[in-house]
């Protein structure tokens, strides 16, 4: 007996798991109904009253089952025919109800994944205006091959370094292939780490991934896709499960459709944000684990993952910022991919994409050509949207002066999400002034915790993180709804509170603004702690020297072994320029440092950059010359190889 198609298509999964649990009992050789094909000539023999009871009620039952289906045909077969093998109906039956409720569990699965991961919101959480990822989504440029070896820089130099190189044959890879055997092999590689600096896509890059699986355009061979966050993992903190069980709870349809084993399917499993995971990854003293049913800390079932004693037939995509990459030995990984983001050409693309009028587009295409500093933070595909959400502000501004160095852009943009506060949130106008005491407020304490946790080397923080610094959670949610493009809040399904910056260059320019602020406003610099000397004071009570301050900066970021302070300190020396301070008025107290102390600064520069530092920091001062909106040594004698880099 092979049940039609029909049959299978219109029970519901209460229907399957009565039925089942039915099938189940009756097929056991402990039921007194067991009934196997050997046996069947010589049943009427074998079987005493009991089991014809049974028999009989099994039997009834089936029947009504299907009649409920309304397969009256197949109904009168079973009821009417002596020589059914019943054994025969359980299997096929029990067999084909699986497969269907399999089936129907991926469709919803792969529903549920395309309505989360459809529409994106680039950089931030945008009420009211989604995006499709589709109508939106730039190729990105990845390479394959590297290792899982730490790079120590500061992610901004990583970029500017990379411009720099000579063209070389390098092999790239497709989004789509990522999973896929690798050249000349025929297997799929199990794991696969694709390592990029913060904000270039490697986050977007999963979801456009798990959006094709779900939308059947891509990765068919893959059965289940179930794409986490570290995230969202850290806020279990130490609450134990079993692989299964960490599945049903991240994806309920999963424990619907009753499926607790995934050793004959072919699953893939996405990591992303290792950088972010707060869990030890004790890879050399974690103890074994290969029972997907079994109990355990994160710690432990994630280890035991990776390292293929859990789950081997699974394939695993592991996301991460160059710094964290070293935390998964290397023999757990069998392909290092680099997210390089956008090329030239795919930067022009994405400013088309984002502006429909052609003429505008070309003409912040152009702008952005013009400034070196602009062109190569436009490789970030984050940076990218940051440039567009200030000159699409400011497009009615035609002809007029745009932005052109680092400084200039975060300043705008800061005040792009200010006026947007005034006027969403506080019922102002556009004319009005954008800075309240309350929007004050906010940005001050950002500052502070931008600036701390830059120190502490943390881009996601916790509710510990913002009690540490002072900051009311109920106030954090209160900025995270208002300044969003800055400072974001997020909930997934099961998980806490999670507060980030959009960017990592975000905090770093809220850090030097706090920086100038509290110099400012009370005579501390913030950069001489511990490493001052017993001379030197934290404190300037009377007329604050803020040439100290920058030298300060200037020498703490020389010292810095991996640039880490590079960009703090271009934003730091740029909000020195009266020009700049001019646009946050209302904001800073006081405006106008001087003439003579931008020269001194500059003298400063100029004298570290004749004192052979190392290229990168030698580069890094030319882009600090150029927040200061000074090009003295771009013509002088010997320093002209260098001059590329001051624009």
């Amino acid at each position: 007996v092979h049940l039609p198609s029909s049959i299978r298509h219109t029970w519901t999964p209460s229907s399957w798991c009565e039925h089942e649990q039915l099938l189940l009992h009756f097929s056991s050789p402990s039921s007194p109904c067991y009934y196997p094909e050997c046996l069947e000539k010589e049943a009427e023999e074998v079987l005493d009253e009991e089991q014809r009871r049974f028999r009989e009620a099994f039997e009834k039952i089936s029947v009504h089952f299907l009649r409920r289906m309304k397969q009256e045909e197949l109904a009168d077969c079973l009821q009417s025919s002596k020589r059914i093998s019943l054994q025969m109906l359980i299997n096929e039956t029990f067999t084909n109800v699986s497969r269907d409720g399999q089936n129907i569990f991926i469709r919803e699965l792969k529903s549920n994944l395309k309505k989360k991961f459809q529409c994106v919101f680039e950089g931030i959480a945008k009420a009211g205006k989604p995006t499709l990822l589709n109508e939106i989504y730039t190729e990105l440029y990845i390479t394959e091959g590297g290792t899982a070896e730490v790079n120590e820089e500061h992610e901004v130099r990583q970029i500017e370094t990379a411009s720099r190189r000579p063209a070389r044959p390098e092999t790239t890879i497709r989004q789509e292939d990522l999973l896929k055997a690798s050249a000349g092999g025929e297997e799929p590689i199990r794991t696969v780490m694709t390592k990029g600096v913060a904000g270039i896509g490697k986050t977007v890059l999963t979801q456009k991934f798990t959006l094709d699986w779900a939308e059947d355009k891509d990765h068919q061979d893959i059965q289940f896709t179930f794409p986490f966050t570290f995230r969202e993992l850290n806020v279990l903190g130490e609450k134990k499960f079993s692989l299964v069980g960490l599945v049903h709870h991240f994806f309920s349809e999963t424990r619907v459709a009753g499926i607790c084993r995934f050793e004959e399917f072919q699953v893939a499993f996405i990591f992303d944000g290792l950088d972010e995971c707060r869990l030890p990854l004790d890879f050399h003293n974690n103890e074994i684990l290969t029972d997907v049913t079994e109990s355990s800390s994160l710690d432990v079932l994630l280890t035991n993952l990776i390292r293929g004693k859990l789950l081997p037939s699974a394939r695993l995509w592991i996301t991460t910022r160059p710094a964290a990459a070293n935390q998964i030995p290397p023999e757990c990984v069998g392909m290092v991919t680099e997210v390089r983001g956008f090329t030239d050409t795919q930067k022009e693309e994405y400013f088309r994409k984002r502006f429909r009028d052609k003429k505008q587009a070309s003409r912040i295409i152009s702008h952005i050509k013009t400034s070196r500093s602009l062109h190569i933070m436009c490789h970030i595909p984050v940076f990218c949207w940051i440039t567009a959400t200030v000159l699409e502000e400011m497009k009615t501004r035609e002809g007029g002066k745009l932005p052109k160095t680092l400084t200039e852009m975060y300043i705008h943009f800061l005040v792009v999400q200010s006026k947007v506060k005034k006027v969403k949130y506080d019922g102002g106008a556009e004319t009005d002034r954008h800075w309240s005491p309350e929007s004050r407020k906010m940005i001050e304490s950002l500052g502070k915790l931008a600036f701390d946790q830059l120190q502490k080397g943390n881009l996601i923080f916790y509710e510990s993180d913002l009690t540490e610094c002072g900051i009311d959670i109920r106030a954090a949610s209160v900025y995270s709804g208002v300044f969003t493009q800055i400072f974001r809040e997020e909930r997934g399904l099961y998980q806490d509170k999670v507060f980030c910056f959009v960017h990592l260059s975000v905090q770093e320019f809220l850090a030097a603004l706090h920086v100038h602020l509290t110099f400012f406003s009370s005579g501390v610099n913030l950069l001489s702690g511990e490493q001052t000397t017993s001379l030197e004071s934290k404190h300037f009570k009377v007329n604050p020297d803020p040439t100290r301050l920058y030298q300060r900066a200037v020498d703490e970021a020389l010292l810095s072994p991996n640039g880490h302070l590079d960009l703090f300190l271009r934003f730091l020396l740029g909000l020195s320029l009266e020009t700049n301070q001019t646009l946050l008025r209302g904001l800073l107290t006081q405006t106008g440092i001087g003439s003579q102390t931008n020269e001194e600064t500059v003298q400063y520069i100029q004298q570290k950059i004749s004192e052979k530092v190392s290229p990168e920091k030698s580069i890094n001062l030319f882009h600090c010359l150029n927040e200061l909106d000074d090009d003295s040594l771009i013509h002088t004698s010997g320093l002209k190889h260098a001059a590329v880099f001051s624009t």
